[in-house]
């Protein structure tokens, strides 16, 4: 019996002892600070749905620096102009570095340019 009584209190000092905050990982589909405006662009819906389907993701979060910058750290550095889509939108093509630090950005060859632009467009909405 006092093995079991040893066992339960290990457990329920192991379940007060976890890390349980709920907290949920920001997605490009539920960014905070987005303007409802921004959200019923057809440019914010189309590159959503390109970024969600993409592996951009994995380096890159909307609101947080990862391994590349925050989607919102982009888009406050460059105002949202047809020069500056192309410009980034060559970048995710053909990769780049020294921008946002030593990491280069791996090229994204199979991401046709059309997609890409669209892409670029939906961050640079996240301009505050």
């Amino acid at each position: 019996m006092k093995k079991y009584s040893v066992v339960i209190a290990l457990l329920a000092f192991m379940g007060a002892c976890s890390n349980n905050n709920d907290k949920k990982e920001e997605t490009p589909a539920t960014p905070a600070a987005a303007t409802s405006a921004a959200s019923s662009n057809p440019d914010y819906q189309k590159g959503l749905e390109l970024v969600a389907k993409s592996d951009c993701l994995t380096c890159h979060k909307v609101s947080e620096k990862v391994t590349g910058p925050a989607y919102k750290d982009v888009a406050a550095k460059y105002e949202n102009t047809e020069e500056n889509v192309n410009l980034l939108a060559a970048k995710v093509l053909k990769g780049g570095s020294g921008v946002w630090g030593a990491i280069p950005m791996t090229p994204h060859p199979l991401v046709s340019e059309a997609d890409a632009k669209q892409m670029v467009k939906y961050i640079l909405l996240l301009r505050k």
